[in-house]
């Protein structure tokens, strides 16, 4: 499976805000499944699924990859995403929608954080991250995550979606933690933790 998709179309931008079938594609990328499987797993109902699907299909974001006879003589296709992970061009995103995507990056975001902040806490520590220091950043990863993922668009992998999706997120906070507007920040939050990390090494 490609291990990304940067989807730059706003039409098909517009099917990505949509958390049923965003949660459609988390679950095939994971393994196939058929509309019965993902009806249990989301709990709606079997023809609910299947106009999802049928969304996904037209825009080129899932497929079926195989199909087999099931109970009862029916024929079964399993459907997974064509990539394992969908990041949207944040220049090609209709206004309205980048509310939904900027909410995604920071609850992303925050869990990252929150391993830092209990790394210093438990480094008798203490640091302070303002609701628009997160906005801002998860704002700032919004517009050049696509550019860092690009070099995945052509790759196939077996790597697991979350593993990849936080290689991605990395490596896209690597290229601010040098900028001077964010040199600051990064400094605060990881400097504690660096801090007893080098009292400790040299104890």
């Amino acid at each position: 499976m490609k291990a990304v998709k940067i989807v730059r179309d706003p039409k098909t931008i517009k099917i990505l805000a949509d958390l049923v079938r965003k949660e459609i594609l988390r679950l095939t990328a994971i393994q196939p499944l058929t509309e019965t499987q993902l009806a249990e797993k989301v709990m709606l109902t079997k023809p609910s699924v299947s106009h999802h699907l049928q969304t996904l299909r037209q825009a080129g974001l899932i497929k079926i990859t195989s199909t087999k006879i099931g109970r009862y003589g029916i024929l079964e296709k399993y459907y997974e995403p064509v990539a394992k992970l969908f990041i949207e061009d944040w220049k090609e995103v209709p206004p309205e929608l980048r509310r939904y995507f900027l909410h995604s990056y920071m609850e992303r975001l925050r869990g990252m954080l929150s391993v830092l902040y209990l790394m210093a806490e438990s480094c008798g520590q203490k640091i302070e991250i303002t609701s628009n220091e997160v906005e801002q950043l998860a704002k700032d990863v919004a517009e050049r995550i696509a550019i860092v993922a690009e070099k995945y668009e052509d790759i196939e992998t077996d790597e697991d979606r979350e593993t990849l999706l936080l290689k991605i997120y990395s490596e896209t906070l690597k290229t601010m933690i040098i900028e001077s507007k964010w040199k600051k920040f990064f400094s605060k939050i990881a400097g504690p933790i660096l801090k007893e990390a080098f009292l400790n090494r040299y104890a």
